[in-house]
């Protein structure tokens, strides 16, 4: 499993989609263009992230809609410790101010905030970059994430160099 001492990446597990807990709504012509790729292809490319203490999602909203709406009962999160300091939360738009109590009041609430009012980032090295940038490839097929039944083996996190 892939581990960063700074951020707690604690690795790639599998989580019951029921037990997330999600901060914004979703885009529904972006879950449309999604879904059409993922049943396309067959699997699904990248783990979302999750707060491993509140199972609140840092990222991939999208991706557990379509899973949702496909019948999927898990999905595959790299799990952090949301509090670390090297973990932060900024807003897309400027003007709007958020934080991480923010998030985790809209999570715990059931009341959402806007689609892409939030925008994570990790500080790794020295430099600061958006948290998608620990979800390496998994390439997990659709068929086993709809029966629940992933093997732990193909789980670990694999560098590859990302497409485009």
């Amino acid at each position: 499993m892939s581990s960063c001492k700074k951020c707690k990446i604690k690795g790639i597990c599998m989580i019951n989609i029921s037990e997330l807990r999600g901060h914004e709504c979703t885009l529904e012509e972006r879950v449309r263009e999604l879904q059409e790729e993922i049943v396309k292809d067959g699997i699904l490319k990248r783990p979302i992230v999750v707060d491993e203490a509140t199972l609140l999602i840092l990222d991939g909203h999208h991706r557990v809609e379509v899973l949702k709406r496909l019948g999927c009962k898990k999905v595959p999160a790299v799990l952090v410790d949301y509090w670390n300091p090297n973990i932060m939360v900024l807003s897309w738009k400027n003007d709007e101010r958020t934080s991480k109590e923010i998030v985790l009041k809209a999570a715990l609430s059931n009341i959402k905030l806007p689609p892409k009012t939030t925008k994570h980032m990790i500080v790794i090295g020295k430099e600061l970059k958006h948290i998608e940038s620990i979800q390496h490839r998994v390439d997990l097929p659709l068929n086993q994430l709809k029966r629940g039944d992933v093997a732990i083996t193909l789980l670990k996190a694999r560098k590859v160099r990302r497409d485009g």
